[in-house]
This record gives C-alpha cells, structure tokens and sequence, in this order.
C-alpha cells in the first residue's frame, strides 16, 4: 500500500468529475488543492462530509483552494448525488482505483467479522508546490471540512 508522506511530491492522477471533464493535479499547478475521499455516494456520513465542503466552498474559493471529493462511483453516480443534496464541490470518479491505490486510502476493513477492501475516509491538502501539506486519515466528518479549511488558509 502507498504511505503519502507529508513535503513529498503529492501522486498525480487525471479523473473525470460530474460534469465528465477531465481534471488532473498537474491542472491546479500554482493552486493548494483538497483531495477528499470518501467511501460512497450518497451514504449518511459521505453525504455529510460532501455537504460540509459545499456549505464552506465559498470560502475554499476565496482563498484560491481547490476542493475535490474523490470515490470509485461512476460519473452517473456523481450526477445524481450531486442534484440530490446541491452539492457544490467537484466530485470525481476513480473507478479504477488507482487514485485511491497512490494515495493509499484503497485499505482492508472488517465489519462483523467480515474482511474487505473499501475505503479509509481520509483528506489531503496540496501545497501550491505539487507537495503534501498535511494529511488526515481515519477522519471523522463532524468539524473536519473547517478544520480543513484553516489548515488550507495557513498555507
């Protein structure tokens, strides 16, 4: 599994968001980029998470900070959970997951005793630089996405 380290050269990627554009960390060069992955769509604590990134996108913008939620959804997916909740941030699809894979946020779970691979909610900040800022892994939604958005305006 990949272990991003932070001041190292962030993984480069190119996915296609809802609006099936194709967008690829060399795009946001010069710009400090949020890359936030989540498990699913339209899921109780994704959504959450999702809302409290749109409801702050404003002030994302205003600070010239790119915001990026990232899950192996389909585009169709991200369409539709886009509408249902008035999602502003970008949202991407990696349905190959080697996005998910670079970043080394594609881990093994367990729930009730059953093993799988999906998933570890985690956040990345990009520097201007190409370079990881910081990184939050494990994250719990609840205040996350303000915690971000300091972390990102002290860059």
């Amino acid at each position: 599994m990949a272990r991003i380290e932070i001041g190292k050269r962030a993984p480069a990627f190119e996915l296609v968001d809802q609006n099936a554009k194709r967008h690829a960390l060399k795009d946001y060069a010069g710009r400090v980029v949020v890359l936030f992955f989540y498990p699913k769509d339209d899921t109780s604590g994704c959504t959450a998470e999702s809302k409290d990134f749109s409801a702050l996108k404003a002030d994302f913008d205003k600070s010239g900070v790119e915001v990026v939620g990232l899950s192996p959804d389909p585009v169709s997916s991200k369409v539709k959970f886009r509408r249902k909740h008035d999602l502003t941030v970008r949202l991407a699809a990696d349905e190959t997951r080697k996005t998910l894979e670079a970043y080394g946020v594609w881990v093994e779970k367990s729930m009730y005793g059953r093993k799988y691979m999906g998933i570890e909610r985690s956040t990345f900040l990009v520097g201007a630089d190409g370079k990881v800022a910081q990184a939050w892994r494990k994250v719990s939604v609840a205040g996350h996405a303000a915690e971000v958005l300091a972390a990102a305006k002290a860059l």
